[in-house]
């Protein structure tokens, strides 16, 4: 019988592993076996690297699911060997020596842009860094519009920043390019202009896209919907 790939999901910015719970919930469930690295959310580089190591470090084949911006980090890490398929979930699908600013910048901007707060970090030995992050007050609206509003409250004050740096990296390659893939598209997503995603899925020829009505925080949305998607690419992989 063909073995089931591991599943690994990379959260994206401003959120962690817990953005993910209600998808890695329903498929633990459904018996699959998932994982949900940290990404530090430092540099798309580094952060790529960290996640092209963590999962081949995994036995077997797997399933890289990224939201947000940990789309652009699968578009890099999903180069690994043992990867079978990748996922995007409202989430940027570079193209080679492309960047998230560059991506972006071809389509009006989303309620984000209006809503973000930059706070200087130490760097050791160098130059202080710049971190981005969603207005509390804004995060709700913007990032979690239809999740349960106590819950979008607890994640608007646990955001892990992301370093402005990130936003000028260009991807040096696009694993979409060898590797199959699946989209979601956030038809009422307020953090990325859902015709970013639209845009980045096409041009990436992925197997199957599909649109959602739910916000960018789709996975807490619609957990259900968001894990079908994830659990047909983890069959075609098997």
């Amino acid at each position: 019988m063909p073995q089931n790939p591991t599943i690994v999901l990379i959260h994206g910015a401003f959120a962690d592993a817990a953005s993910w719970a209600p998808v890695t919930r329903e498929l633990l469930d459904r018996g699959y076996r998932v994982l949900v690295p940290p990404v530090y959310n430092r540099s798309l580089i580094e952060d790529a690297a960290s996640v092209k190591a963590f999962v081949e470090s995994v036995e077997g084949p797997v399933v890289l699911a990224g939201h947000s911006y940990g789309g652009a980090v699968i578009t890099v890490a999903g180069v690994a060997d043992n990867v079978a398929a990748l996922v995007y979930v409202s989430g940027y699908a570079l193209e080679e020596g492309e960047s998230l600013a560059q991506l972006q910048g071809g389509f009006p901007d989303s309620d984000l842009a209006a809503n973000l707060v930059y706070t200087p970090y130490p760097v050791a030995g160098g130059e202080p860094g710049t971190d981005v992050s969603v207005k509390v007050d804004a995060f709700p609206a913007v990032f979690a519009a239809g999740v349960d509003p106590r819950v979008a409250e607890v994640l608007a004050v646990s955001q892990r920043p992301l370093s402005a740096v990130a936003f000028g990296e260009t991807a040096p390659v696009a694993a979409w390019k060898t590797k199959p893939g699946w989209g979601i598209v956030s038809a009422a997503d307020h953090t990325i202009n859902p015709n970013v995603e639209r845009f980045g899925y096409k041009r990436a020829g992925l197997r199957e896209v599909v649109e959602l009505d739910g916000p960018h925080l789709v996975m807490h949305a619609l957990p259900a919907r968001v894990a079908d998607v994830i659990e047909t690419a983890a069959r075609a992989s098997a």
